[in-house]
């Protein structure tokens, strides 16, 4: 609690007479809510494990809010807090006491772990749309990097298949179905750098964790606007996309055993469209919009190599909290993959 003392009296707040609290369920940041009189906050550690150059999260939100205030002043834009000497952000001495960052708690706001229903999933598409439209004439290339190919599926498939050569081998052949699987449909990633090298493709501002977490709503359901800006970088519109069909359109999490339950709701995925096609349907070209379907297809095979890699790898990125943990959650993600595929004609995409 010290350290958080420390880091409170930068922003002016005397931690003894302020209320503090840990808050959501978020993996990544450890966050905080602070309560100072009548003024509500949040605060959040970032994980350097993770970000290893949390200076680069301040710089890109930062010049998004500018261009934002200066374009759309109307548009509800959570900014950071500045500390009394007027920083984005508080780095502590000593890597352990990591760097810091105070935001306005939206009060009369609330977040959601799951999606619903039909609705939830149209507001929070729209809200996505509409944040990447806004942006559209910011130059996404001025943004820096805050995670180095976190996307970039030609990369994830690469670390598979030096998985396969230097892995767990007794894992390797108790995947080995998953194995094939992964290698049957690797026409996914030639589509993807056949998208790189197609200039019908816009590089545009992209948040790249679209969860349904990451959008604050109302009392009455509806969507105020995008939180969680540590991941905006350049990138295609497939994998903003992609992650809100991956995270909406089951009833069950990645984390699910019974893979029975696994199922892709219509009525969500054509939510996802609608809303999203609200805001961006003038955006993209007609090519990218060939490529809907393919978003989703994208990000869920991604998902699965990228747990089918860690298994095969000893589970060093992402840990295992029981035995074939990451296993699981490959066959989940392979498993969802298969469920959309076949869902394809019914949803009117090829």
């Amino acid at each position: 609690m010290e350290i958080l003392t420390d880091v409170l009296s930068k922003y002016g707040i005397d931690a003894a007479n302020a209320e503090i609290k840990s808050f959501g369920t978020g993996l990544i940041n450890h966050t905080w809510k602070i309560k100072d009189g009548d003024e509500h906050y949040i605060l959040q550690r970032i994980n350097e494990n993770v970000f290893t150059n949390p200076q680069a999260i301040g710089s890109n939100i930062a010049a998004i809010g500018a261009y934002l205030q200066d374009h759309f002043p109307d548009y509800y834009f959570v900014a950071p807090v500045k500390t009394t000497a007027g920083k984005e952000m508080v780095q502590m001495d000593g890597a352990v006491n990591g760097c810091y960052r105070l935001l306005p708690f939206v009060n009369d706001s609330h977040s959601k772990d799951v999606v619903a229903n039909a609705d939830q999933a149209f507001e929070a598409a729209a809200q996505f749309g509409r944040f990447t439209k806004l942006l559209s004439g910011f130059d996404a290339d001025s943004l820096q990097i805050t995670l180095p190919s976190f996307h970039d599926l030609s990369y994830r498939y690469q670390q598979f298949t030096d998985a396969l050569e230097n892995g767990n081998k007794q894992r390797i052949e108790e995947s080995a179905s998953l194995i094939a699987y992964i290698k049957e449909n690797e026409s996914i990633v030639s589509e993807f750098e056949s998208i790189q090298k197609n200039p019908s493709f816009k590089k545009r501002v992209t948040h790249h964790d679209t969860k349904i977490s990451n959008v604050l709503f109302d009392s009455s359901d509806k969507a105020i606007c995008v939180i969680d800006l540590d991941t905006i970088m350049p990138g295609y519109f497939i994998s903003d996309v992609g992650d809100m069909m991956r995270t909406y359109l089951p009833t069950v999490s990645e984390e699910e055993k019974d893979f029975s339950k696994i199922e892709v709701r219509d009525d969500v995925y054509k939510a996802i469209v609608i809303g999203y096609y609200a805001e961006m349907e003038d955006e993209l070209s007609p090519e990218e919009a060939r490529h809907f379907f393919y978003a989703g297809k994208f990000m869920i095979y991604m998902q699965a190599l990228r747990f089918l890699t860690d298994h095969i790898n000893d589970d060093t990125y992402y840990g295992a909290k029981y035995p074939n943990h990451n296993l699981v959650r490959a066959g989940n993600q392979v498993t969802l993959l298969q469920r959309l595929v076949e869902k394809a004609s019914v949803l009117n995409m090829q």
